[in-house]
């Protein structure tokens, strides 16, 4: 079901949970997005190549100013995504981002089936 509320697929209070009941509900709610969000970042980048990339270069920088600038650079570009992600929600339906997304997952396996080195 799409979350969105009204004619430009806003996401309303009402569908989120949020106006369920006390103050206790929305803390709750709230905690479960921020969870989603940690685990889908973390699972997302846990092995991809650019930790490997930093721990290369933990290896032989100092590790604390790697830290920060891997946090840094990767809450800038989640930042960027979530205002994005804003953006476009209030332009275009969830089940068009969900079709979409599909399409391109399949295109690219069919690509990497069909162009893959023998």
């Amino acid at each position: 079901e799409d979350i969105g509320g009204g004619d430009r697929g806003e996401a309303g209070p009402e569908k989120l949970g949020y106006e369920r009941g006390g103050s206790g509900d929305k803390k709750w709610a709230n905690f479960s997005v921020l969870w989603q969000s940690f685990t889908l970042t973390f699972l997302a980048e846990w092995g991809d190549r650019s930790q490997i990339a930093t721990i290369a270069l933990a290896a032989y920088k100092d590790a604390v100013w790697v830290t920060i600038g891997g946090v840094l650079g990767h809450a800038l570009c989640t930042g960027l995504a979530v205002l994005g992600g804003r953006m476009i929600a209030s332009r275009i339906s969830e089940r068009t981002v969900t079709l979409s997304g599909g399409a391109l997952f399949i295109a690219f396996a069919l690509h990497g089936v069909l162009t893959a080195p023998k």
